[in-house]
């Protein structure tokens, strides 16, 4: 059964494009955060950054997923350290530079979860 209708966007919450950017949505224009995102508009974002997307994403705030990477940890290493807001670049930077034991403790623990999923994958692919 078809439909005379032209097909409608896809659309999604700002949050979920944000995420999709790796971007913090409150640090987001006005116009991104009140609106439904299409998935063209999504896709000419991620394309064609404009100004602001380019700056979020070079200098934060971050998401706590984006510091997780940068830190090279794991989310939940973050939480334990006591981080649970947004960072900006420059205090991961900072964190990186001043390298403290949490951070030393959990890039080792967030390395051996690395390897044992790089150990099990060619397990998987042996079998």
């Amino acid at each position: 059964m078809s439909s005379s209708k032209g097909k409608t966007p896809q659309t999604m919450k700002p949050v979920t494009a944000a995420k999709k950017l790796g971007i913090l949505l409150s640090a987001a224009p006005a116009e991104f955060q009140e609106g439904p995102v299409s998935r063209d508009e999504l896709n000419a974002l991620q394309a064609n950054p404009p100004a602001w997307l380019a700056d979020l994403r070079r200098e934060g705030p971050h998401p706590r997923q984006i510091i997780a990477a940068k830190l090279r940890v794991s989310a939940s290493g973050l939480a334990r350290a006591g981080i649970t807001g947004p960072l900006t670049t420059a205090e991961i930077e900072s964190l990186k530079a001043e390298n403290p034991d949490w951070l030393e403790r959990e890039q080792a623990i967030q390395a051996e979860v690395r390897k044992e999923e790089l150990r099990l994958k060619e397990q998987r692919a042996k079998a």
